[in-house]
């Protein structure tokens, strides 16, 4: 029963729509309306700007950090990274929503923060170096998405690894139509750096 009620918990953390949120409170709009139409971070920044981007990424993040720690809390013998999961899957399909939600790139990479720092440390430094050799965000999620995997293989951490190919592929999946307007030219790049 603990199980499935930590599971719930961290769907429902997941589920948080930090972008709508911090829009609707601060700004009074409704993100969804404008720019990509996306609920995460990249949207905030183009939308409503540094700070809130910065928020709303901040947010994103711990969303997916704090569930990873749920199991000790409720004295569960789970690994915190299949908990994980359930916030990443709350991001992309939040209930608050009706199911339309972010791309999950930043509770992924909170979920990692949670499991393993230090890969996590590289695979900002990765998404950082895509992002100003490219300045395409959505490549640089999903290279930073892909190279989990790589360094997943490298620590012989196979369960990481697993949710890592999950994770990926739902990425990729996310960002499809990003891959199609990169391959035609049209992706927007990001003025912000």
């Amino acid at each position: 029963m603990a199980l499935i009620i930590t599971i719930i918990i961290s769907y429902l953390i997941g589920s948080i729509p930090s972008g709508v949120l911090i829009g609707k409170i601060f700004f009074n709009i409704d993100i969804r309306e404008h720019g990509s139409g996306n609920t995460g971070a990249t949207n905030s920044f183009r939308v409503l700007g540094k700070p809130a981007g910065f928020a709303v990424t901040f947010l994103d993040i711990f969303k997916g950090f704090i569930v990873v720690f749920l199991p000790l809390l409720f004295h569960i013998d789970i690994h915190g990274l299949f908990i994980g999961i359930f916030a990443i899957l709350g991001h992309v399909y939040p209930i608050y929503l009706k199911f339309k939600g972010g791309k999950a790139v930043a509770t992924s990479a909170g979920v990692l923060l949670g499991v393993n720092p230090l890969l996590f440390v590289i695979l900002i430094a990765v998404f950082f170096i895509i992002l100003y050799l490219s300045k395409y965000v959505s490549l640089s999620s999903i290279i930073a998405a892909l190279s989990c995997c790589i360094g997943s293989f490298f620590i012989q951490d196979y369960l990481l690894l697993i949710v890592s190919i999950v994770v990926s592929g739902l990425l990729i999946y996310r960002h499809s139509s990003n891959i199609k307007r990169i391959i035609k030219g049209t992706e927007p790049k990001i003025k912000w750096m």
